[in-house]
């Protein structure tokens, strides 16, 4: 057996050395199911299609046995560790795998000398190090030479954001893929794939959708779930339902709904907590969402939302403070990070409410929906050319900054037609009380213009 045969499990004993019933799956038995189903073919693998559809890079790599150094990026159970091992598969190339969380810089000697012996025999070597981004600098430096003279082929997978993770000097030496959480479709292909391998009833649609919320993208997630269900499926059952899932996976499962009513009606009402100025019950549903499984990333892309529709321009600085919440948890992670999205959750309470600009983008979504494309006033229009000043474009646009104030009395900015239309009416709150004085003001001084030129 070849050295990468190991990777995708041991070859099948020959047939008179099978017991006489059930060979095949008593063979495989003590192997996972995320294991069994890994993908042995470039064309098994599920997802990923921005990497490995036609023309896209890695597909590249493969069919024209270009191979370079790269991080895959990307959240679990989506198929890093699988890639590399295809890579290594399909460059008929020497497999070191090395985790980061384990291993040193002993096993990184280590990977180096087996990676000379490879290429005194013309043999490439490539060395997957699983979760680089817990590699301190000087164990990441130790790449540094061997990539550089080919000794061999360096392949990182990380969950975090290689630009804060990794040394800028290996980042600048590799390819960074992305690889995206598998979708709906991908994921009910998995199931249906577990199915088979396992020979056990069928899930039924629901159950199925159900598994897929759950594993929330994660392949092996999934996997694991649906063996587990199978095996504790009671015998004779013609079909996996919801109600026996749940008795498979018990509270898991329940809690993290993920997709299901309970998950939605949470995440409202930690909206609603936020919208109504209640700290302390935005803290608690927040917290309910922490504990049922929630990626905390799918939260701070949430709070991110509120700070744009309910609290606006009354207090501007809501929406950075989200989106440094947001940074932080990428550098931080769980547990430490959540502390800044808890931090984000009670300023977003605290701050002045406004939905202005929100009823305003939708008013004015509305209004361009339903309305003819208006022709944009000559005055306004951009004229760089001879002819399209000969025509009129741009002719008597009055500069704003000439004028005191920076502002231009009784200039029409909106189409013909449209005329004194308001979309944006700020409240009584926050900045905006600071905002409405400054726009009655403007628009006082253009109803002056107004009569004046009447």
């Amino acid at each position: 057996m070849s050295e990468n045969a190991s990777l995708f499990g041991d070859e099948p004993a020959p047939a008179e050395h099978r017991p006489a019933r059930q060979a095949a799956p008593q063979a495989k038995a003590y192997q996972p199911l995320p294991e069994r189903l890994r993908p042995r073919h470039l064309d098994e693998v599920i997802g990923q299609r921005q990497l490995l559809g036609e023309g896209m890079p890695l597909r590249v790599a493969f069919e024209t046995g270009r191979l370079h150094s790269m991080i895959l990026w990307g959240p679990p159970g989506v198929g890093k560790t699988t890639l590399a091992r295809l890579l290594a598969q399909a460059f008929d190339a020497q497999f070191i795998s090395i985790s980061a969380v384990l291993g040193g810089v002993k096993e990184i000697r280590e990977a180096v000398e087996r990676a000379q012996v490879a290429a005194a025999q013309g043999r490439r070597t490539i060395v997957f190090v699983d979760e680089v981004h817990r590699f301190n600098k000087s164990q990441q430096d130790a790449f540094l030479p061997h990539v550089e003279s080919g000794l061999f082929t360096f392949i990182g997978a990380t969950t975090e954001n290689p630009s804060f993770e990794v040394n800028s000097a290996l980042l600048s030496r590799a390819s960074v893929h992305v690889l995206k959480s598998l979708d709906e479709e991908d994921l009910l292909a998995l199931v249906r794939r577990g199915e088979v391998a396992l020979g056990c009833p069928s899930f039924t649609e629901a159950a199925a959708k159900r598994l897929v919320a759950y594993a929330d993208g994660d392949a092996r997630r999934l996997l694991n779930a649906v063996e587990t269900a199978a095996q504790l499926a009671p015998p004779g059952l013609a079909s996996i339902d919801e109600t026996q899932l749940e008795r498979a996976l018990g509270e898991q499962l329940r809690r993290y709904d993920k997709g299901g009513e309970q998950f939605y009606d949470v995440i409202s009402a930690l909206h609603k907590s936020v919208r109504g100025s209640d700290p302390d019950a935005a803290l608690y549903w927040f917290c309910r969402m922490l504990d049922g499984g929630v990626d905390a990333r799918y939260i701070s892309r949430r709070l991110i939302r509120m700070a744009s529709e309910d609290i606006g321009l009354a207090d501007p600085r809501a929406l950075r403070l989200c989106l440094d919440a947001a940074d932080t948890y990428e550098r931080l992670g769980s547990p430490e990070g959540e502390l800044t999205l808890a931090q984000a959750v009670v300023y977003l309470a605290i701050a002045p409410k406004s939905n202005a600009v929100y009823t305003a983008y939708k008013a004015a979504r509305a209004l361009v929906k339903q309305d003819a494309s208006r022709p944009v006033p000559l005055h306004l229009r951009n004229a760089p050319t001879r002819l399209m000043k000969d025509l009129g474009y741009g002719h008597e646009y009055r500069y704003a900054h000439d004028f005191p104030g920076a502002f231009v009395a009784g200039e029409q900015y909106l189409p013909d037609g449209l005329e004194g239309q308001r979309f944006y009416e700020p409240v009584p709150r926050g900045l905006e009380i600071r905002i409405g004085d400054r726009l009655a003001e403007l628009r006082r001084l253009n109803a002056e213009a107004g009569d004046t030129e009447d």
